[in-house]
């Protein structure tokens, strides 16, 4: 048995090279981040998500939400989105596919659960127009 990063392997090394891919920061919340600004960030990370499905997920159910949201739920939010490194658990949380952890089984994520539900059947196929208005 080879051992590689930590894995016990009976390929050798060169199986298994290092990886180029580059790493995740470390998420880490913003304290000092006024209410508008983290709202702003959070739709734009809502819309950018790399991956279409929570593009279109996220992007509308922040579009319809983050205004309504306090600043708990901006930080709940902010986690959610934020923290799992993997984009596809947000998603099979948010769909019912798996169970949600503990620490993102909060209000944001009731939310976002019945916004998936979509008790009025909405076709959401495409992310919301995005625009900045002046006035807001």
């Amino acid at each position: 048995m080879l051992r590689t990063d930590g894995i016990l392997r009976s390929e050798p090394e060169e199986f298994f090279p290092p990886s180029r891919e580059p790493s995740i920061p470390r998420y880490e919340e913003k304290m000092n981040e006024s209410v508008e600004v983290k709202r702003a960030r959070l739709l734009y990370q809502s819309r950018k998500r790399g991956m279409l499905e929570n593009d279109i997920l996220l992007g509308n159910f922040a579009n319809d939400y983050l205004q309504k949201m306090d600043k708990t739920e901006l930080s709940d939010y902010d986690r959610l989105i934020n923290l799992p490194s993997n984009d596809w658990d947000i998603y099979h949380w948010a769909t019912g596919i798996k169970p949600t952890p503990n620490e993102f089984d909060n209000s944001v994520m009731h939310k976002l659960k019945e916004y998936v539900q979509s008790a009025e059947r909405l076709k959401r196929l495409r992310q919301p127009d995005s625009f900045i208005s002046a006035t807001n």
